[in-house]
């Protein structure tokens, strides 16, 4: 029994265009592979640098602001055992 001439012509316009997508996933994957960001590892340590900004304005805070604190909490401590 022969092919019919449909399912034939069908074939080859599915092999071309599957060849076109093949074509693109090609360039697709060379295009990113050339233009990609290559920083992927550039972001902990930024995250790093921003934990330790962090700390470093904390501790600051903790040290300039510390008599004032204490003195509040004094005051506080002083009102709550006197009663008033």
């Amino acid at each position: 029994m022969p092919i019919p001439q449909e399912a034939i012509g069908l074939w080859a316009r599915n092999r071309k265009a599957v060849g076109a997508v093949h074509l693109f996933v090609r360039i697709e994957t060379w295009l990113r592979s050339k233009f990609a960001d290559e920083d992927r590892g550039a972001g902990l340590v930024e995250y790093i640098l921003l934990v330790a900004l962090i700390a470093l304005a904390v501790i600051a805070a903790v040290i300039f602001l510390r008599t004032q604190v204490g003195n509040k909490f004094s005051d506080a401590g002083s009102k709550l055992s006197n009663g008033g």
